[in-house]
């Protein structure tokens, strides 16, 4: 069976391209990585198996790197996804108070994807936005000084 991606694309082919433009080596294993979560939405098995075939890396190395890094991901994330920094900068200007409005505004717990699709809430260590805090990121986009009352606001800007 073959997997597609949202776009249509063949999760294989997307794999062989990225790994050819980078270098079928070890070396480029986290840039490799990298490009397919990017442009495939997660690491699926499959991808991997096949980044791991055409690298000569085993698939505990693989999974080792992609359970190991944040930014990389092994099961479906939603359209967009939401980050909210953890880190105690973050936590002592309110972030609790901005964790508990997203959980609630998405009615979601971290790691949780909607079941429509559309969310993914995780939570991530320091963002490195610290003098801005509590720090959400949607997406590419960067919310600082983020009060629990402009939550929703904020999340119906991706609406």
């Amino acid at each position: 069976m073959t997997l597609s991606t949202k776009n249509g694309k063949d999760p294989i082919q997307v794999t062989r391209t990225v790994v050819s433009r980078h270098g079928a080596t070890r070396d480029e294993l986290i840039p490799i990585l990298t490009d397919l979560n990017s442009e495939l939405g997660y690491l699926s098995p499959e991808v991997m198996v096949e980044v791991g075939r055409l690298i000569g890396a085993p698939r505990s190395q693989l999974f080792g790197v992609a359970s190991f890094y944040q930014m990389l991901s092994t099961k479906p994330h939603g359209r967009h996804v939401v980050q909210f920094c953890e880190s105690a900068p973050c936590h002592v200007v309110g972030g609790r108070q901005v964790w508990q409005a997203l959980q609630d505004g998405l009615k979601l717990k971290s790691g949780e994807t909607s079941a429509d699709g559309k969310w993914t809430l995780i939570t991530t260590s320091c963002i490195g936005v610290c003098a801005v805090g509590p720090v959400i990121v949607i997406d590419e986009d960067v919310h600082g000084n983020v009060e629990p009352g402009q939550v929703a606001d904020i999340l119906a800007r991706y609406e």
